[in-house]
């Protein structure tokens, strides 16, 4: 299954700004406020930054090797 050239940089951009931003962001203010699970929670929301990031990239190696 192929995926569209906007699917793919709307998941790149994800992957690559919005997690990791969410991640950084959580982590800040969970700190400030003592919010519960902060590090559970940033640590999840980078786990899936890098795993998409990763899909991300198996899937730009397969395109350009034209699979």
């Amino acid at each position: 299954m192929k995926m569209s050239n906007k699917a793919y940089d709307i998941l790149k951009k994800v992957a690559l700004i919005v997690l990791p931003a969410l991640a950084t962001l959580w982590l800040t203010v969970g700190k400030i406020w003592n919010l519960p699970y902060t590090t559970e929670i940033g640590a999840t929301v980078t786990a899936v930054a890098v795993f998409l990031g990763a899909c991300l990239e198996v899937s730009s190696k397969n395109y350009y090797m034209g699979e």
